[in-house]
C-alpha cells in the first residue's frame, strides 16, 4: 500500500512538471512576439519623430516673403517758393473807414495780377486774398495781406503794411496828382474804398505747391 502511494504520488509530480514546461513553452513566443511587435513600433516613433523635426526645421530655415504693394505713391506735383520782396497787387472788394474798422479786423481781396516766379504763374489773378487791419489811428488805416487760397487751400502771407492814399496809381496818374495827394492825404488815409488797388511786398518768402 505504501508502495502504491508513493508512486501516485510520484505521477501527480511528473505530471505537474509537464505542465509547468507546457505553460512555459507557450508563455515564451508570446512574450517574443510581443517584443519583436514593440519594437517596430518604437522604430515607427522615432522616424516620425525625425520627420517632424525636419519639418520644423525646414519651416523656420524657409525665407520669409515681404508683400510688395502694388500701388506705389507717385508725385503729384512739386513747390515754388515766392521770395521775400516779390510785389504783390490786390484789389479791395469792400469799403473800410478808420472810425469803424478795428486793429485785426479781416477784409476779403482779389489778386489784380498773377504772382510769377521763373516764369512759372504761383499765385493766379483772382485768387482770393484776405487781408487784415494792422493799424487804426483817428485818420488813418494801415491794412496788410494775411492768406491766400491757391488750389483751395489756404496760406499765410506777410507783407509790408500800407496806407489808403498808398493805392497803386498809373505813372501818368501820380505825376498829375502828386501835388493834391500831400494835401488830402490826411483824410485819404481815413477811408480805404472798395476796387482800390494796393501793391504789397512780401515780408517773408512763401512756399506754395504747383500741381502737374
Amino acid at each position: 500500500m505504501f508502495h502504491s502511494q508513493l508512486s501516485h504520488k510520484l505521477f501527480l509530480a511528473a505530471a505537474a512538471a509537464g505542465l509547468l514546461a507546457v505553460a512555459g513553452c507557450s508563455n515564451q513566443p508570446e512574450t517574443t512576439a510581443s517584443n519583436q511587435a514593440s519594437k517596430p513600433a518604437k522604430a515607427s516613433s522615432k522616424a516620425a519623430s525625425k520627420a517632424a523635426s525636419k519639418a520644423a526645421a525646414s519651416k523656420a530655415e524657409a525665407p520669409k516673403v515681404t508683400p510688395v504693394s502694388a500701388k506705389v505713391s507717385q508725385p503729384t506735383g512739386h513747390t515754388i517758393t515766392v521770395p521775400k520782396g516779390t510785389p504783390i497787387t490786390a484789389v479791395v472788394d469792400q469799403t473800410l473807414h478808420s472810425d469803424k474798422s478795428h486793429q485785426g479786423d479781416t477784409f476779403a481781396a482779389s489778386l489784380a495780377a498773377p504772382v510769377k516766379v521763373d516764369g512759372k504763374t504761383v499765385l493766379p489773378k483772382g485768387a482770393k486774398v484776405t487781408g487784415k487791419v494792422v493799424a487804426v489811428k483817428k485818420h488813418e488805416l494801415k491794412v496788410a495781406l494775411a492768406s491766400v487760397v491757391v488750389h483751395g487751400k489756404s496760406y499765410d502771407l506777410k507783407t509790408n503794411s500800407l496806407r489808403p492814399a498808398d493805392k497803386a496809381k498809373s505813372a501818368s496818374a501820380k505825376s498829375s496828382d502828386q501835388s493834391k495827394e500831400k494835401a488830402k492825404q490826411k483824410n485819404d488815409n481815413s477811408t480805404l474804398s472798395a476796387k482800390s488797388k494796393l501793391t504789397f511786398k512780401l515780408s517773408e518768402p512763401v512756399s506754395v505747391p504747383m500741381k502737374g
